[in-house]
């Protein structure tokens, strides 16, 4: 685990003092990497974009808990982690309806026609195609998976980042990440001839 550099102490010990423009410079010196793992954990860009911002708005009102035994960028991955869990949960709790779903207006009925998340034009790009595949394998394991598979491959944590991250024992880390890699490998080999080149 990396400890945190001089520069970013101060701007932290800054920020802790209520100074907007040092934890400005924290936000965007992050922001890319929290949104890029938001992103690949909810799928959406506007989750993504939600997930970052609550994100932030949690690290600073939480500033004064960093203690600085792991890196600054690990402990914001933990909340943008958890942000994500509990957007996960909301949604669980509060159903959502179907944009195709039939209205009822009235004694008669109106069916909504909005484009689904149907692949994109034919003359995609090969590349396009397949991170839109990967992205949607990606999305289609367990949160515990998904969460691991992206803190390892994405952003590049260690074992042991990731381990204090997801509060796991380093064992069940290296676990997951495994079966993560299986369930990608069959959920892909349908498609093997996207990827291979």
């Amino acid at each position: 685990m990396a400890a945190v550099n001089a520069d970013e102490r101060a701007l932290i010990e800054r920020s802790r003092r209520g100074e907007i423009a040092a934890f400005d410079q924290l936000v965007r010196a992050y922001e890319k990497s929290v949104y890029n793992t938001a992103y690949r954990l909810a799928g959406s860009y506007d989750d993504a974009a939600d997930i970052a911002q609550e994100a932030f708005v949690r690290a600073w009102n939480n500033l004064k808990s960093f203690r600085g035994d792991s890196a600054f960028s690990t402990w914001l991955y933990r909340i943008v982690t958890n942000v994500f869990l509990d957007d996960r949960k909301r949604k669980r709790a509060r159903p959502q309806r179907s944009l195709d779903e039939a209205v009822a207006l009235d004694e008669s009925s109106v069916t909504r026609q909005f484009e689904g998340g149907a692949p994109g034009p034919e003359e995609m790009a090969e590349g396009a195609e397949r991170r839109m595949v990967l992205e949607r394998a990606i999305q289609s394991l367990p949160d515990a998976q998904r969460i691991v598979i992206v803190l390892y491959h994405s952003q590049g944590l260690s074992y042991d980042e990731i381990a204090e991250i997801t509060n796991l024992p380093m064992g069940t880390v290296k676990s997951k990440l495994n079966r993560a890699r299986l369930a990608l490998r069959d959920r892909l080999a349908p498609m093997a001839e996207l990827f291979s080149e």
